[in-house]
């Protein structure tokens, strides 16, 4: 299918955006009026600059609050979409998006706003263009899909079809079952966002957090499907508000947006069994960095000389398959390192179990978010913001279907020299580790005494952890009753090392911790300097 995305998604001037989604390899783009009027290009430069980049204008938009008015409103309605038709014969355009209206003078009347959307699929039709009807989960009357198209049906125009997007359908909790009803060719438009599950206003919610597919919580691939098996045959397109992709470099929003699009007509996932190795830089900390290994027993990590300062490298990952895994990530032409820069390796799995536990790579979360999804089709937990003395660290841990593949994707707003890339080694005594780690000259983070007074009053007969530096969490739910004890190391270059203990049914990462750890980072670091 052709893929599209609307200029709103991506940061940037109007001819930046295109030639970005043009070198992301979309077909076409949904031109957002506003992109239209501030850009000094005529409209005819528009088209000649789409057509050069071998882009198509897929659709022009929006038009607001027409349909079901007074009809002393009607006339005017009618100038301004003349005014949109005369336009987008301008730009090459043949569709236009008309939203649900909004205003507080619009009339719950079914039978008008058929009556007025026919009136201006009538006069949209003598200038070759289509009307693509969208209920917008906040519109006045109309904020239903199935209303939307009742409505259309009633017009009976061919002029006249419904756009269906998968925000306004998902976040109302909408059944898009019902899609299937509609006959293919009566859709004219598919629009595509994911969202994370947030309880606030919906318009807010629509015009700050939507975000690419994989980067949210809202089953996409079904509600395509439901889409497909109605008989739409157009383009799948992206139409994204984020405040977060308005600021980011606009290639690699555009690039993020393809590799969306492709994981989500792919649905496919490599087999991840475990870990396999790390490869660490040793950078000038090298004796440093052996001996902690040494001492932390961490026989998969691999050690490369060279470096400007000791750092994750390479992450090795157990298939059993590793050409079919590698193939995967090349046919999404996603790259083969992480966000942050980390390569990607597969292998056949290697004998025993790994003692890595976890890996934590720090990039923009959504990005990250999205590549481990789709290159390494880890699943998503709830995302967290963790708070951080100068600020907050939002965190997502992804698993693989075993659980044995487990990556914390972080974005902090503290000072940029802070690391954030660690490895968890895995630990049967956390306890001992902490005396050996000190007994080495290599002590863990100091963790201050208030920690275990409260420790105390929230885990009645947790160990006495006074003085070893070792923090506890426990659970109590659905996941199962567990313990999980848990070390950091001091930074070496831009890494670190965790060191944990599960017991019993654990299966989190200690995340109620994270405040105090991130809290004794910085006091480590201050007391360097």
């Amino acid at each position: 299918m052709r893929k599209s995305i609307a200029t709103v998604s991506v940061s940037g001037t109007l001819p930046e955006k295109l030639q970005a989604i043009a070198a992301a390899g979309f077909d076409g783009f949904e031109l957002f009026e506003n992109d239209l009027v501030a850009c000094p290009l005529s409209p005819e430069d528009v088209r000649h600059l789409a057509a050069d980049l071998g882009l198509r204008i897929e659709l022009y938009q929006p038009f607001r609050d027409f349909e079901a008015v007074p009809a002393d409103l009607l006339a005017g309605n009618l100038r301004r979409a003349e005014h949109k038709f005369r336009l987008m014969s301008r730009l090459g355009a043949d569709l236009l998006l008309v939203c649900s209206n909004v205003a507080p003078y619009a009339i719950d009347d079914d039978d008008l706003a058929a009556e007025q959307l026919r009136l201006l699929g009538e006069r949209a039709a003598g200038h070759g263009i289509r009307i693509a009807y969208e209920a917008l989960a906040w519109g006045r009357h109309v904020n239903d899909y199935l209303r939307s198209w009742r409505i259309v049906r009633m017009a009976g125009h061919p002029a006249l079809g419904v756009c269906l997007d998968s925000f306004h359908i998902l976040s109302k909790g909408s059944d898009p079952g019902g899609i299937e009803a509609i006959p293919g060719e009566k859709i004219f438009f598919l629009q595509l966002a994911d969202a994370p599950r947030l309880t606030m206003d919906t318009l807010q919610w629509s015009r700050h957090y939507r975000c690419f597919p994989g980067q949210g919580d809202f089953d996409l691939a079904g509600f395509t499907q439901h889409v497909q098996n109605a008989g739409y045959r157009g383009p799948l397109s992206l139409e994204v508000f984020n405040d977060v992709f308005r600021r980011s470099d606009t290639a690699r929003t555009a690039a993020d947006a393809m590799l969306s699009l492709r994981f989500l007509e792919d649905g496919s996932a490599p087999v991840l069994t475990d870990f396999a190795y790390v490869e660490l830089a040793t950078g000038p900390d090298g004796d440093r960095l052996r001996r902690l290994v040494e001492v932390l027993g961490f026989d998969r990590a691999r050690l490369v000389e060279g470096g400007d300062a000791a750092e994750l490298r390479a992450i090795g990952i157990s298939t059993p398959d590793p050409a079919k895994a590698a193939g995967h990530a090349a046919a999404l032409s996603a790259p083969a390192e992480a966000p942050d820069g980390t390569r990607i390796t597969f292998s056949a799995r290697e004998p025993g179990d790994s003692t890595i536990d976890h890996v934590a790579l720090t990039a923009p979360a959504a990005e990250a978010a999205l590549w481990c999804r789709c290159v390494l089709g880890l699943r998503p937990h709830e995302s967290l913001d963790l708070p951080d003395p100068y600020g907050l660290v939002r965190s997502r841990a992804m698993t693989s279907a075993n659980g044995r593949v487990m990556v914390a994707v972080n974005m902090a707003d503290t000072p940029a020299d802070l690391p954030w890339q660690h490895v968890a080694v895995a630990c049967d005594d956390v306890v001992g580790m902490a005396r050996r780690l000190r007994a080495a000259g290599e002590p863990p983070l100091r963790i201050p005494a208030n920690y275990y007074d409260d420790l105390d009053a929230r885990f009645p007969g947790a160990p006495d952890l006074r003085g070893t530096d070792v923090l506890y969490d426990r659970t109590y739910d659905h996941t199962g009753d567990g313990e999980f004890l848990h070390l950091y190391t001091a930074t070496i270059g831009r890494v670190f090392f965790e060191v944990v203990q599960r017991i019993g049914g654990y299966s989190g990462y200690g995340a109620a911790n994270a405040p105090v750890r991130l809290a004794a980072q910085h006091g480590h670091k201050m007391r360097r300097e």
